[in-house]
């Protein structure tokens, strides 16, 4: 599913914090919003999903996602927040079986159907073992795979995911790209992420839409948006950006 946005306006508490924002993520892609701290860019993630008030124009294989009920909206599109509220207790299988909300009837409860699908999903990122874990036993990684399975529970074609590797180390962010990226290429899912780490970005996303000041200052390619210009201007710091494999732009920090 193709997601489209346009001049989208977001304000909170009377500031501004979104202003003509515009973006397109072709259907099976992956694009990453990048931007220095306060540009808005988990503000973007939540006007898509209609957890804030929004002005302009948010579509997801064509339809006005502003109109659809929320039950309607999360048959479409999961998000996986950057610190989501894990129940103290809560096992890695009900956790994993909230992602089943969208289709459980009001008053109702789930179905063998959305137990299988929960099951499904946690052998794909090899967490059957952790069925019957509770949350709070996890470590950093294994929790990011639990958010992850948590939205994959849900079935959507769009996947929006919140600093995906926030907290987590080299080798951990590392496997967090991998699995969502084969799961996007596998699935056909469409993904878009939030991501402070530019090499991370650069080397996982299609396309990069680099927003700051709230608005969008660069979008394109990884090697197009990346360039030592372009980040020294916008995050004040001192780069080198070396090519790597695939092209694909690989950035250090140099000292002063």
């Amino acid at each position: 599913m193709t997601v489209r946005v346009r001049d989208l306006d977001v304000s909170l508490g009377g500031r501004p914090v979104l202003q003509g924002v515009s973006l397109d993520v072709p259907a099976g892609s992956w694009t990453a919003v990048i931007g220095p701290n306060g540009a808005g860019k988990s503000t973007l993630l939540r006007a898509v999903l209609g957890l804030v008030a929004s002005h302009g124009e948010i579509s997801v294989a064509g339809r006005d996602v502003q109109s659809l009920k929320p039950r309607q909206r999360a048959r479409m599109v999961a998000y996986a927040a950057q610190s989501p509220n894990l129940p103290v207790g809560m096992t890695v299988f009900d956790y994993t079986l909230l992602g089943r909300s969208p289709y459980i009837p009001h008053l109702g409860r789930e179905s063998a159907r959305d137990r299988a699908i929960t099951a499904e999903v946690l052998d794909r990122l090899d967490l059957a073992s952790f069925a019957s874990r509770p949350l709070d036993e996890l470590s950093g990684g294994e929790r990011q795979r639990v958010v992850l399975a948590r939205a994959l529970a849900q079935q959507t074609s769009v996947l929006l995911l919140d600093e995906p590797t926030t907290a987590l180390d080299i080798g951990h962010q590392q496997q967090v790209m991998e699995l969502v990226d084969q799961l996007r290429l596998s699935d056909g899912l469409t993904v878009v992420t939030t991501i402070h780490d530019l090499t991370l970005a650069g080397q996982y996303a299609d396309a990069l839409v680099l927003i700051a000041g709230g608005r969008v200052a660069a979008a394109g390619t990884p090697a197009r948006v990346l360039t030592r210009g372009t980040v020294e201007r916008h995050f004040d710091a001192r780069v080198h950006v070396a090519t790597g494999p695939g092209g694909r732009p690989v950035l250090s920090l140099e000292r002063p």
